[in-house]
């Protein structure tokens, strides 16, 4: 029996968000078991907190095909739900992760801030590489389809408008092909936002993974905002919401800081999130 707590993340409003499964001290089960817990609760990530001898705490997340690293959306999950349990007060704390020990924040309401990598930026891709994923006309030529990383590898694809990124059908088996050959986790397509208070709107596919789509994506929005500061648009502070075509409007807060020369020091990414239900599964 693995006792499971389901947790949204990155909520709008006190609604939406994304779901993650969070199952605290049980550091006995193996990965064959992380991995079929996953797929039994369906969301694209479960994060599996135990103690740590190098931090306050350790972090394993599962997709319902594989482990990954990181994650940020089951990331605050798993520190919304330890706040809401009293197993933390407001503070400073460290995690452990496979992507390395990473820096969080929880506030007095129960904000949650995490550390990400410096971001990495890879390889630009020719347009052309997205054909059969995605239809070329909707994409914003004015920028670079680039794969960046802040603990992930993802392919950042510019969108026309927010009208064309909601009219988006990717193609996921080849952009399953395309994650593979790339070495990504997958693609997170974005539309720049003329609306005061939000830097774009955003949608995520992983199917490499096993993730067709999901409502918001901790990663991947910090990678983008790396990208856009490299990019002409500098900022200490972006906004990016995610999940309305999922029926789960989700936003991502995602702050910036600069060294002396203009190289990037400090990524975190922010949000609430609620408990939505708890579970018991037998495997």
């Amino acid at each position: 029996m693995i006792h499971v707590y389901v947790v949204s993340a990155f909520s709008k409003d006190g609604g939406g968000g994304n779901r993650a499964g969070v199952v605290l001290n049980r550091p006995e089960l193996t990965p064959a078991q992380k991995m079929a817990a996953a797929a039994a609760l369906g969301y694209s990530e479960t994060a599996f907190v135990t103690a740590s001898d190098r931090a306050d705490w350790k972090i394993e997340y599962f997709t319902p095909t594989e482990e990954v690293p990181l994650c940020g959306h089951a990331t605050i999950a798993s520190f919304t739900l330890l706040h809401r349990l009293g197993r933390l007060s407001a503070g400073e704390f460290m995690m452990e992760t496979k992507a390395g020990l990473l820096r969080m924040a929880v506030s007095g309401e129960g904000t949650v801030r995490m550390e990400q990598n410096r971001p990495v930026y890879g390889e630009v891709l020719a347009v052309q590489e997205l054909a059969g994923c995605v239809e070329a006309g909707a994409v914003h030529t004015d920028l670079p389809v680039q794969v960046v990383s802040t603990g992930l590898r993802d392919i950042l694809l510019p969108i026309a408008s927010r009208r064309a990124l909601a009219a988006l059908a990717p193609d996921l088996k080849t952009m399953k092909a395309l994650s593979r050959a790339r070495d990504v986790t997958g693609v997170h397509a974005f539309a720049l936002s003329e609306e005061a208070g939000i830097s774009a709107y955003c949608r995520n596919f992983a199917p490499l993974v096993g993730i067709d789509e999901e409502a918001a994506t901790g990663t991947s929005s910090c990678a983008l905002a790396c990208y856009l500061a490299a990019h002409g648009m500098r900022r200490d502070r972006y906004v990016f919401e995610q999940g309305h075509e999922l029926g789960a409007p989700s936003r991502i807060t995602v702050e910036l800081s600069f060294d002396g020369s203009s190289g990037i020091d400090g990524v975190f990414a922010g949000g609430t999130g609620y408990l939505v239900c708890e579970r018991d599964l037998e495997l």
